[in-house]
C-alpha cells in the first residue's frame, strides 16, 4: 500500500498534462520511431522522449524524473544515455491502493 506521502508524489507528477502523456507513451515504446524490440526491456531513450514531447531534453530528463520519483518509472543507463520504462509493479500497487483508499 502507498503512504500518504507517496500518493501525493504521484499525484503532483500526474497533475501536469505532458507527464501524464509521458506515461502513456510508455506504456507501448514501440511506438517510438526506431525503437527495436530488444531494446523494449531498458526503455526509450530520453532522446526520444523528448523528441515526441517537443519538449527540450532537459525539461523532459526533469519531467521524467519526477516521475521516477514518484516511483511510476525505471531509469536505466546505458553510456551516456538513460533509458526509461513504466514500473508496472509499482504502477499495480498503486491501482491497489486507489482502490482500497477510495
Amino acid at each position: 500500500m502507498f503512504t500518504e506521502a507517496e500518493l501525493l508524489a504521484v499525484f503532483r507528477a500526474l497533475s501536469n498534462p505532458t507527464r501524464r502523456r509521458m506515461l502513456v507513451w510508455l506504456k507501448d515504446p514501440m511506438s517510438f520511431p526506431g525503437q527495436e524490440s530488444e531494446d523494449v526491456e531498458i526503455g526509450v531513450c530520453v532522446t526520444d522522449i523528448a523528441q515526441r514531447t517537443g519538449l527540450g531534453q532537459s525539461t523532459t530528463s526533469q519531467y521524467l524524473a519526477i516521475l521516477r520519483q514518484a516511483g511510476l518509472v525505471i531509469a536505466t543507463r546505458r553510456g551516456k544515455w538513460t533509458y526509461y520504462r513504466r514500473d508496472e509493479a509499482n504502477i499495480a500497487r498503486l491501482l491497489d491502493t486507489l482502490h482500497d483508499v477510495f
